[in-house]
């Protein structure tokens, strides 16, 4: 006897987790935040808060002369698209250049640091995040993600 394939309805009531609607964003939509450190902004398109379960994604900008202190995530792998400017980014001490166009893939409990001594460096981020992460682009809060003095 041949199964029919069931519908998105069928398939949500047997899950633990209602599919999250879709959505679009502009560009200076979703979750603003001006980062304490150097003023730079930050704009979280997509993490648990707005629907996903599985997948957080934003944009930080890295004024001229800023970075991101070396810290790690111990559950989650993350990665970078560089979306404008160049600087280096720091992989468990070794330096890097970034340059716009660039992918950065940063595997879990993996020390990094970002930093744009010349000019002004903005950052597309994407990270699994755990579903107890209120915001992952504030992941200092959580005692997952640590920095190096």
């Amino acid at each position: 006897m041949e199964r029919a394939m069931p519908n998105s309805k069928e398939i949500e009531a047997k899950s633990h987790k209602p599919t999250p609607p879709g959505y679009v964003l502009g560009a200076e939509e979703g979750e603003h935040l001006i980062h304490f450190r150097d003023g730079g902004n930050i704009f979280i398109k997509l993490d648990p808060v707005t629907g996903s379960h599985s997948l957080g994604l934003g944009t930080q900008q890295l004024p001229k002369g800023s970075g991101i202190p070396v810290h790690r995530h111990l559950d989650r792998d993350e990665a970078f698209y560089v979306l404008e400017g160049s600087g280096t980014v720091t992989l468990n001490e070794v330096r890097h250049r970034c340059e716009r166009g660039g992918t950065i893939f940063i595997p879990k409990n993996t020390w990094h640091g970002f930093s744009s001594p010349d000019q002004e460096l903005v950052l597309l981020w994407i990270m699994a995040p755990r579903a107890s992460t209120v915001s992952s682009a504030q992941p200092a809060a959580d005692g997952a993600n640590l920095e190096r003095n």
